[in-house]
């Protein structure tokens, strides 16, 4: 190799490495050889390199700085050039209070659930149907009163005493005893025809002087004539567990043996069966439900009859947000009221005929999202920030008329 390779470095003041760039060529004096020569080219420090590099980016970002801020829209003034004003505080306080007032409110909205309703086909079958009851007698006293069932499937209890309890009522409300409904025990009960009772009535007169009772129904027509001159009433509540199908429940004296009760009232007709429904339900009660029969108070003042309340029964399921199912119905209901006379051979009663609704109503609680709630939130802040600014600008422009024209009364 006849050509000498070097390397030549040129200092600096920062002492800093050279950056070279080289360009290698093939030495062409000698075929067989395959030596390559270095040729050194300009060359930059790395210190000047790099504050080249600084410089360009700090001048672009002074360049697109003043470019945001020209985009700004809430420029500031000098603090010398601000005026604060007394009416200037009073919107201030009032747009302060109207803020946190909404916000009070938007929050408790946000935190507040509603509910979405759904129906569709009901597939329940082979379950029960549970009857809350809540109901008073002022006229009748507890010895005589009977609650009867029957449904479409021919199932018919009379005098039922599953979870039926009957508290003994003064003249005035006050409650003086209590008793099982199964304490209600008859000689001679027989079952008999609510609607029809031609065949119990027919030749009555005739055959009240052959019937013969005994001690304990003797006693026991005493203690209700006795009651009844008293004024007493009786309260009826309790369960029912009826099946899942159309049928009616009442209650009246038909639990009597037809004999004992023509000798206690000496007649239909004499039957008072004013009522007050305290509560009718069929399942436990949700959030916003509202029965309509609850504190429905029917007084007779004349000649007694038949209530009927012809119930359509809805079933529902409430499902709350913490994603528990509560299983219930709810209804409507209609009323109609039959007057007896003299010559009518039923005995009066309170019926409640009920049936159910194929369709069963499906309802949910759920909760607003959170940017449902952030942008009510920017939307009522945001414009009562605006108006309270726009009026205090009025106020200002006002004030400073006035002043202006009354230069001796300043009122800023």
């Amino acid at each position: 190799m006849n050509q000498a390779t070097s390397i030549s470095t040129r200092p600096t003041a920062h002492c800093c490495w050279t950056l070279s760039q080289y360009r290698w060529t093939a030495s062409r004096r000698s075929s067989s050889s395959s030596d390559f020569s270095p040729v050194k080219s300009s060359g930059l420090s790395f210190c000047e390199f790099f504050g080249r590099i600084t410089a360009r980016s700090l001048s672009l970002l002074f360049v697109l700085s003043g470019v945001y801020k020209n985009l700004d829209a809430f420029p500031r003034a000098e603090e010398h050039l601000l005026q604060k004003t007394q009416s200037g505080a009073v919107v201030s306080i009032a747009g302060l209070l109207i803020m946190a007032t909404l916000f009070v409110h938007e929050l408790t909205y946000y935190i507040s659930t509603y509910t979405v309703h759904e129906m569709a086909v009901d597939l329940k079958r082979g379950e029960t149907l549970p009857i809350h009851i809540n109901m008073s007698f002022p006229s009748l006293p507890c010895q005589v009163l009977s609650v009867d069932a029957i449904d479409m499937s021919g199932k018919h209890e009379v005098d039922l005493d599953t979870n039926i309890w009957k508290l003994r009522l003064s003249k005035d409300g006050v409650i003086i005893g209590t008793e099982y409904l199964s304490d209600l025990v008859e000689k001679g009960h027989t079952t008999h025809k609510h609607e029809n009772e031609t065949d119990h009535h027919g030749d009555l007169d005739k055959k009240v002087h052959l019937e013969k009772f005994d001690d304990e129904a003797d006693t026991m027509i005493k203690k209700v004539k006795q009651a009844l001159a008293n004024g007493e009433g009786c309260r009826v509540y309790g369960v029912l567990d009826v099946q899942r199908v159309a049928g009616n429940f009442h209650i009246s004296v038909h639990g009597l043996n037809i004999f004992v009760a023509q000798m206690i009232f000496e007649g239909a007709s004499r039957v008072n069966v004013s009522h007050v429904i305290h509560d009718l339900s069929f399942g436990p009660k949700y959030p916003g439900l509202h029965n309509p029969l609850d504190d429905t108070e029917r007084i007779l003042h004349a000649a007694s009859g038949t209530f009927k309340y012809y119930i359509k029964i809805v079933p529902t399921e409430y499902k709350y947000i913490s994603k528990e199912v509560l299983p219930t119905n709810q209804f409507s209901v209609t009323e109609y009221f039959s007057p007896m006379n003299e010559y009518d051979r039923t005995w009066p009663a309170v019926y409640f005929l009920y049936d159910l609704s194929p369709i069963t109503v499906t309802i949910k609680e759920e909760r607003r999202s959170f940017l449902h709630f952030i942008t009510r939130l920017c939307a009522v802040l945001g414009g009562t920030f605006a108006l309270t600014g726009m009026l205090d600008r009025w106020m200002y422009r006002f004030l400073e008329s006035v002043a202006k024209s009354n230069p001796r009364r300043s009122m800023r």
